[in-house]
């Protein structure tokens, strides 16, 4: 007897298992008699149809599905409008709504995440129907006025949905805000500074409980991206402000070598210099230095100079690290924290300008053939 309730638990247990891994969507859709309605995964890439029925006069629908991996997409489709709601657990998400008004006036039950997501498409839905009712017959007055109360309406949308995202990046709704688009353009974008954060937050998190997610890894590299890009353009702002302030092309170092005597890189003008940020105490420091003892015996004696700021915090390593090495080396007494990591806007670790003979700097971080290619055409 033991044996058969055992047995009877275990198949009662397998088959609770087994519905755990499957979702429900059903309801109703009234004045919908003889229409198909359609049940479809919204993909990273592409649209599926699950399922299709032929509603009757009841308009009852249910459809089954499996649980997916991940938090992800999908839509109730009738004729061209479409319901989108998420999926992120087991459950069940009920639907009452009506033919008429099948996207915007549904009540949704079952699914908090799912709300949200409707709460944003139709705020957004609202936005794009008064982009689409501009006229071309608008005087230039009334059509600057219109679009300016459609500016309103976006910054109001993107702030319902600003503190949507910091309630919880990582749901769906915070993923589905931050591809949003109004007239096919994105609302928030990474490579916007007011937006970054925004994008980042919702991308570092999905990085972090999801990293093998589809999802996941194309939010993160277009952030990171975006933040590359963003480094360029910073690093452009440097040379630019390097050329107007000094009027020279570069700003002076000045600092003191191992022999505590002060060495300016404005010394070496006229000759073709590398300039090279770097710190003997990184792992790398054998073959990196190894390299430049290259570029150095090969073109030293044509008037190739290389002018060393070392960020190392130690200062005994330091000294003992460079005292065979036949080039300017100097380090300030702060180490890494010299006042000159901001001023070449220094990021990481080597870090090289190439100058050229008339003071001018040509080059930032060039790959090694790049760089004997670039220091052979100056010399």
């Amino acid at each position: 007897m033991k044996n058969i309730f055992l047995l009877l638990f275990i198949i009662a247990a397998l088959v609770s298992c087994n519905q755990n891994d499957r979702f429900k969507v059903d309801g109703t859709v009234k004045n919908a008699s003889g229409e198909m309605l359609y049940f479809e995964h919204t993909g990273l890439l592409k649209t599926t149809v699950l399922d299709s029925v032929k509603l009757n006069e009841n308009g009852k629908f249910s459809f089954k599905s499996e649980r997916p991996a991940y938090p992800d997409f999908y839509c109730l489709r009738l004729n061209n409008k479409t319901i989108t709601f998420a999926v992120d657990s087991c459950e069940e998400i009920s639907f009452e709504t009506q033919a008429a008004n099948f996207a915007t006036d549904y009540v949704l039950i079952g699914s908090t995440t799912s709300l949200q997501i409707q709460t944003l498409r139709k705020s957004v839905m609202q936005i794009q129907q008064k982009v689409n009712n501009l006229s071309n017959n608008l005087s230039s007055d009334e059509r600057a006025f219109q679009i300016d109360l459609i500016k309103k309406e976006i910054d109001t949308h993107k702030e319902m949905a600003r503190k949507l995202i910091l309630q919880n990046p990582r749901s769906a709704a915070a993923y589905f805000a931050i591809y949003q688009k109004v007239n096919n353009t994105y609302l928030f974008s990474p490579y916007d500074k007011a937006d970054k954060p925004y994008c980042a937050a919702v991308a570092t998190s999905y990085n972090t409980f999801m990293p093998e997610y589809d999802r996941s890894k194309n939010l993160y590299s277009l952030v990171m991206d975006a933040i590359k890009t963003e480094r360029q353009s910073k690093d452009k702002e440097v040379w630019n402000k390097i050329m107007e302030e000094s009027g020279k092309g570069y700003i002076d170092i000045s600092l003191n070598d191992k022999n505590n005597i002060n060495r300016k890189l404005s010394e070496l003008e006229g000759k073709v210099v590398l300039i090279d940020f770097s710190a003997y105490e990184s792992k790398e420091s054998v073959s990196y230095t190894f390299q430049l003892r290259e570029l150095y015996n090969k073109y030293h004696g044509r008037g190739f100079e290389i002018y060393q700021i070392s960020l190392d915090r130690n200062k005994l390593i330091w000294e003992k690290s460079i005292a065979n090495i036949p080039w300017v080396c100097v380090r300030d007494q702060e180490g890494p924290n010299t006042k000159y990591i901001s001023t070449y806007n220094i990021t990481s670790i080597p870090t090289t300008f190439l100058m050229n003979r008339k003071g001018e700097l040509v080059a930032r971080d060039l790959n090694y053939p790049s760089l004997i290619k670039a220091i052979e055409t100056d010399l």
